[in-house]
């Protein structure tokens, strides 16, 4: 396998840069080109049609029949304008990836002849096999039928060929076996608990759009590597290899100069994201070598997550047009900083207003505040939930790692925001309070806070940056609609929780202001324990977190748990977000696609180190025996081959604890396949199983030292990289 290796590296000092053809064309005349958005729907349909799918997307309304088969029609003939050929219904699964299937427009006429059919039923809705998607127990094998059903508020695109229209996927029985109709559900409950509670500041208020901006991290090595290491491209991640004498102790990489394949590639993909309305903005290096970042500007919520889910497979397909493999996996590299998406969050209302930005008027300034310590309220209430909408076996190895937030959920607020609640806590509420500027002489006057006015805080998982919350700790590979069906879902619900209270006490008599002040002083202190400005990766922080209360729950097993808490399936199924039985059955899932993972990566690493790593020891521990016995055979003393016995030696116990160890991690992964139940099973994979991988890489990482560079089967840390 050496051969491979250096084969490899051949190939990767061979390359030149791709050649990216810029269009003439400013990025804003060829945004959306690739996308059916309302503006083409209002060109291609009647008057009536197009109000009506407005009205739809709006208020989340059924489409009428008749108007599915004039939008079906008028995106056809724009597909087909375009070179298309076939159409397929786009969703995200519980795999975590997103899933197609193509259909193509063409069709047999009675009369010999070609015709191309799209109807409105084949917009609206197809049935490809449920039972085999991750389902939970939901579906059985037999019990196949399920159902792919149009989201008109995310616009269909091409890409290639092919029409692909976003959609929901759910079972025959009507059970969510996706993530995007649960995200659906959840921001319809935000909208509604936000009006409500925005209405008390401003009538004109009818609709509030959860907007989300994601900061997508990634690596890039190049293909041909990649490819020489099948851990690598069986498991997302290396599982040997010893760290380059040159990582990013420098602090030379983040924010460097880009390196012209990369650029290229990077230029490839702003170009065809723009195409498909993704609104990519930046692209920097980011910490690690060899890692980057790409964000795009800020959306609505749902569409933003589509973008994100079709960039991912849109970076996969143009980093091979490059000769390089994207890695998404959160930990690829042990020894540096993984990968994070980071998820900005805030809620924008039809008139324009940020509820999360701070204001110039006392009036502007009390809506912040209830919006503001309504969310830290939520976290605090549901942290554990949150903390498990961000858990897997990839960020594990990422979450408090000394480069992304601790397993400790947490807020940072910024010194002025935290102590103005400070000041507000331990303030007075008076009845005197009116609709003016004397309605803060009672307490601190809010300042229009600034967007610089906050730090950033790394080490936290959800901070407040100037006007948005942003959320941290998701892994690089997740799909967002997760979190953010948590985030926004606990929200609500804490908005619905404050307007009752609110309006008791409003009922009894008590002025609006005063009633709302009394509501958000409460919550500023029921919530303070929640609020850190810290060092999260210190000791310290986790120490005074326990005596807060704060759950520290570092594995996804027991992360998991919370979704089969009744206070859990009550927050689901009062906001008809989840049934019981389709959150306890995303348990089950989770904790399968948890173990199988574990399962894949133990079973790669019993492989490479039998067949791949303890041969090439033996190899060259042989050559070493050979030059000594040539030595003792002219008459040389035992002091010319002391260095070689010593490695001789060397060799023997690393491989002999190899060899041991990965024989008893054989064993405890038989021993973990026979547990029936799945959390058991996990928790077995987790403590059991994984408890190996340590140990035996850090013996095969001391190989990769002694072994005769030469004959090292697996390409290095150094060239995986450093060479571009």
């Amino acid at each position: 396998m050496s051969s491979l290796r250096f084969q490899a590296l051949n190939a990767v000092l061979s390359r030149t840069t791709t050649e990216v053809k810029i269009p003439s064309a400013k990025p804003s005349e060829y945004f959306n080109v690739n996308v059916f958005n309302q503006k083409k729907m209002k060109d291609s349909l009647s008057k009536e049609a197009f109000n009506s799918i407005v009205h739809s997307i709006d208020s989340g309304s059924p489409i009428d029949r008749a108007i599915s088969e004039q939008v079906a029609s008028a995106m056809k003939s724009w597909a087909i304008g375009k070179g298309a050929t076939h159409y397929t219904h786009w969703f995200q699964p519980l795999t975590g990836s997103t899933a197609e299937k193509h259909d193509s427009f063409f069709e047999p006429g009675s009369d010999g002849q070609g015709l191309d059919k799209f109807s409105g039923e084949a917009l609206s809705q197809q049935e490809p096999d449920a039972s085999s998607f991750p389902n939970g127990g939901i579906r059985s094998t037999f019990e196949a039928r399920g159902y792919t059903a149009w989201d008109p508020s995310s616009p269909a695109f091409i890409m290639g060929n092919t029409l692909c229209i976003p959609t929901v996927f759910v079972s025959y029985t009507g059970e969510a076996l996706d993530y995007k109709a649960p995200l659906l559900k959840a921001l319809g409950v935000m909208d509604k608990a936000a009006v409500a509670v925005a209405q008390y500041f401003d009538k004109s208020i009818e609709k509030v759009n959860a907007s989300l901006g994601i900061e997508q991290e990634y690596f890039l090595v190049d293909l041909a590597l990649f490819n020489a290491r099948p851990d690598l491209y069986l498991t997302g991640r290396t599982l040997f290899g010893h760290m380059s004498a040159k990582n990013q102790q420098l602090d030379d990489h983040y924010f460097g100069s880009i390196p012209d394949r990369v650029l290229a590639f990077m230029q490839e993909l702003e170009i065809e994201s723009i195409k498909l309305g993704i609104p990519l903005k930046t692209r920097h290096n980011e910490v690690a070598p060899s890692q980057f970042e790409c964000a795009p500007i800020y959306e609505e919520i749902n569409l933003a997550i589509d973008h994100n889910s079709l960039l991912m497979d849109l970076m996969d397909k143009i980093a091979r047009r490059h000769n390089f493999k994207v890695l998404l996996h959160e930990k690829p590299y042990a020894g540096i900083n993984g990968s994070g998406k980071h998820n900005n969050w805030s809620l924008i209302t039809n008139t324009g207003k940020n509820l999360l930005a701070p204001g110039k008027t006392p009036k502007n300034n009390l809506m912040f505040l209830t919006f503001f310590v309504n969310t830290i309220r939520a976290v605090y209430e549901y942290s554990d939930l949150l903390r498990a909408s961000i858990a897997s076996v990839n960020n594990d190895h990422r979450l408090g790692a000394n480069e992304a937030p601790p397993a400790i959920i947490s807020m940072f607020l910024g010194s002025q925001l935290n102590d103005l609640l400070d000041e507000i806590e331990t303030s007075r509420v008076t009845s005197k309070m009116k609709q003016e500027p004397a309605l803060w002489t009672a307490i601190p006057k809010v300042p229009q806070i600034l967007l610089d006015n906050t730090d950033r805080n790394r080490t936290s998982p959800l901070a407040f940056t100037g006007n948005k919350w942003e959320l941290r700790a998701v892994g690089s590979s997740a799909n967002s609609a997760n979190p953010m069906t948590v985030l926004n879902l606990i929200v609500a619900d804490q908005l619905n929780k404050f307007k009752a209270e609110v309006d008791k006490l409003i009922k009894k008599g008590e002025k609006k202001d005063v009633a709302l002040m009394t509501v958000i002083k409460r919550y500023i202190k029921e919530s303070k324990s929640i609020r850190f400005e810290g060092n999260g990766y210190s000791e310290e922080w986790a120490q005074e977190a326990e005596k807060r209360g704060l759950s520290n729950i570092k594995t996804t097993p027991k992360a998991l748990d919370v979704l089969l808490d009744p206070k859990t399936d009550k927050l689901f199924e009062e906001n008809g977000v989840f049934t019981k039985r389709e959150s306890h059955a995303r348990h089950e899932i989770l904790l399968e696609s948890y173990f199988k993972k574990l399962q894949i990566e133990a079973r790669v690493m019993g492989e490479l180190v039998d067949n791949v790593i303890i041969p090439t020891a033996i190899s060259y521990q042989t050559t070493l025996i050979e030059n000594v016995k040539g030595l003792k055979d002219i008459g040389l003393g035992a002091d010319t081959y002391e260095a070689q016995m010593d490695i001789i030696k060397k060799i023997s116990e690393h491989v002999n604890f190899i060899k041991t160890n990965n024989k008893k991690m054989i064993d405890e992964r038989k021993k973990a396949n026979n547990i029936e139940d799945v959390r058991d099973k996990s928790i077995a994979y987790d403590e059991k199983v994984k408890s190996f991988f340590d140990p035996i890489r850090y013996h095969v990482d001391k190989l990769e030292q002694l072994v005769d560079d030469a004959k090292w089967p697996l390409p290095k840390f150094r060239e995986l990289l450093f060479i571009k």
